[in-house]
């Protein structure tokens, strides 16, 4: 069963339509029971003294005529349901119609003689009626028969003399009876109207409130930043016109809160970004400084042997060319460091121009060669070239021989004694692929993606002649991004692989 809340607008509503017609009607039936019989026989007395004034005129008129007389009297008495006795000036009866009925019906005989009694018994009171000409209207309450009778006396005054005296008599036992019944009767309207109310204020409770419950479960829902559903804004009235109004609220709020929402998205991005970079920054500076040390201390250590004469002759010499060899390093790292600076700021342009891909790869092998790589019996190095022909591409000539130099040092820094390296070339989906791959142990999975970060090392014992700055692979990737190359490196069965992708042109 449903449970009713009593602060709810529907139960508010069914309470207050309820209590007021309940209180209307029930102030409606109580007046008419009070104050009923009064208005009905005081609506009767002056209509009977009115009509019975009207008669009076009918009658003076015909007073010498009989039969018309007799005519009008059962006329009014027929309309009126009253009964016409006309004294005498001196008291005596001077008609009354249809008297021998009247004889059978004793009480309304005797409540008529009573009241004739009454005016006869008192002379003064009869003779100031007739000298005033007036009508008067009264009830004559029998105690006897306990009935009530509305009584209207007029005086018949001809010439300024008094003639006759009317007296018209009606009966409120009608009244009185019908009035009885009409408060029994309205005991079962009274209940079949509370009977009614209730249930038509329970439906108009419902149909005024639930309109507002639906907003209100709108809104509550609003309220929960839930903006899928609408109001319905089909009605022409005050609640058409608020469902419309939560409808563009609504519709306003998602908006600015899908705004909000992606303006924090863009923020937490941002953020994120910002601690990044502000990561990479003391990364870089932190690499730099640990790159920078050892050639610095190595310059700072040989500078003060050469300075203070310890070392002579051909030593003295070595120690010089260790400085101008670390001096060198420091400025490759310098040069690389700037060169990554320019790519990674956005303003680096490249000079995109039409070069034959293979001749640029067998160029730089033969270059690599004369640094004697191979003449090292021990570590000699075998290069395997798998190049197609007349490779035209797209790109800027210098930045790919740098790439592929770069990855051609760091196979052979990488490539176990008596190795090979291979050295592929070929067209795959209107694209060129390069490949470099080399024969050595494999890159721990977990590190594969870090090989690109700047700085970042494998193992930092396993440097040979061509020593690196750490921002090779670094400067590799930014080249590579400028050409929307697609590039990548992965461990095979013999070793490590390297590759590119080019626009054919």
């Amino acid at each position: 069963m449903k449970r009713i809340n009593k602060k709810s607008i529907t139960f508010k509503l069914f309470i207050v339509t309820t209590v007021f017609f309940i209180s209307f009607i029930s102030i409606q039936l109580i007046f008419q029971s009070l104050f009923f019989e009064k208005f009905y026989i005081n609506k009767k007395t002056n209509k009977l003294k009115i009509e019975l004034e009207s008669f009076q005129k009918d009658y003076i008129k015909n007073l010498k005529r009989s039969t018309q007389t007799i005519r009008i009297i059962e006329k009014f008495e027929q309309s009126n349901n009253a009964k016409i006795v006309i004294l005498e000036s001196n008291g005596l009866l001077n008609y009354i119609t249809n008297y021998e009925d009247e004889l059978k019906d004793s009480t309304r005989v005797n409540v008529i003689k009573g009241i004739i009694q009454e005016w006869t018994s008192d002379p003064k009171a009869f003779i100031d009626l007739q000298n005033k000409g007036e009508a008067i209207t009264y009830i004559f309450d029998s105690k006897f028969y306990n009935i009530k009778n509305i009584v209207c006396v007029s005086p018949v005054v001809i010439n300024n003399i008094p003639v006759k005296v009317i007296f018209a008599v009606s009966s409120l036992q009608p009244v009185n009876e019908a009035a009885d019944v009409i408060k029994e009767y309205y005991i079962y309207i009274y209940i079949a109207a509370v009977v009614l109310i209730l249930i038509l204020s329970f439906v108009y409770s419902e149909m005024i409130s639930r309109p507002l419950v639906n907003l209100n479960k709108k809104a509550t829902k609003m309220s929960k930043f839930d903006f899928t559903e609408k109001c319905d804004a089909n009605r022409e009235d005050e609640i058409g016109n608020l469902a419309a109004t939560l409808n563009f609220l609504s519709e306003n709020l998602n908006k600015a809160l899908n705004s909000l929402r992606s303006s924090n998205k863009k923020l937490k991005k941002d953020i994120e970004k910002e601690k990044k970079l502000e990561k990479m920054r003391k990364e870089f500076v932190a690499s730099v400084s640990h790159e920078l040390k050892t050639p610095i201390s190595l310059i700072e250590g040989y500078a003060e042997g050469v300075k203070d004469n310890i070392v002579q002759g051909e030593e003295r010499e070595y120690y010089l060319d260790v400085i101008i060899d670390e001096a060198q390093k420091m400025g490759r790292l310098v040069a690389d460091m700037l060169e990554l600076s320019r790519m990674e700021s956005g303003t680096f342009k490249m000079n995109m121009n039409e070069f034959i891909l293979d001749e640029t790869i067998i160029k730089t092998i033969k270059r690599l060669k004369n640094l004697n790589y191979q003449n090292d019996e021990e570590n000699n190095i075998e290069i395997i070239m798998d190049v197609q022909d007349n490779l035209k591409v797209l790109g800027d000539e210098n930045k790919i021989e740098e790439a592929i130099t770069n990855f051609l040092t760091n196979a052979i820094r990488h490539t176990k004694n008596q190795g090979k390296i291979i050295v592929r070339a070929f067209i795959k989906q209107d694209k060129v692929w390069v490949e470099v791959e080399n024969e050595g142990n494999n890159i721990p999975e977990g590190q594969i993606e870090k090989i690109w970060d700047k700085f970042y090392r494998i193992d930092k014992s396993r440097n040979r002649m061509l020593g690196g700055t750490g921002l090779g692979l670094a400067i590799v990737k930014n080249i590579l991004e400028l050409h929307h190359s697609e590039y990548g490196a992965e461990n095979t069965k013999i070793g490590v692989k390297f590759y590119f992708s080019m626009k054919k042109n």
